[in-house]
């Protein structure tokens, strides 16, 4: 499988920002690791960071035809873009939304998801490792995909 992971607002801070709640790994760190357990499942993984809204869906646009699954962290963009709500709908490639604190136990402006409608499932609070676990999924159902 090819995987398109995106990251939005503020995850190039990963390790500096509120290290308590996101962890001590950089940013560099959950790139790498998503690309070797891609790597020890045959697959591919591509990285891609923006603090901007209209490059996530440039991102999500041009996944289409490429890519075989996305797996991605929105930041604050979860709650409010109904512009990426509407990029994940109008491309064919399926989606899975990776929250890296249990947004759940935080603000209550966290609890929403506008973006989550578009995605397969939703993965919240595992740390790093629910980037991984989102992958895991595709891989083990890509024959459903």
């Amino acid at each position: 499988m090819k995987f398109l992971v995106i990251n939005g607002p503020n995850l190039n801070l990963l390790g500096q920002r509120e290290p308590g709640i996101y962890g001590e790994e950089n940013y560099e760190a959950l790139c790498q690791m998503v690309k070797d357990y891609a790597a020890a499942h045959g697959s591919t993984a591509e990285c891609f960071q923006s603090n901007y809204e209209g490059a996530i869906i440039d991102a999500i646009h041009g996944a289409r035809g490429v890519y075989d699954a996305i797996v991605m962290n929105p930041g604050a963009f979860t709650h409010y873009s109904i512009a990426i709500l509407d990029a994940l709908k109008a491309v064919d490639v399926p989606c899975i939304e990776v929250h890296i604190s249990n947004v759940h136990q935080r603000e209550e402006f966290r609890h929403k998801s506008v973006t989550a409608p578009a995605c397969v499932g939703q993965v919240t609070g595992l740390g790093l490792y629910g980037y991984l676990a989102a992958m895991g999924y595709f891989l083990e159902k890509q024959s459903e995909l």
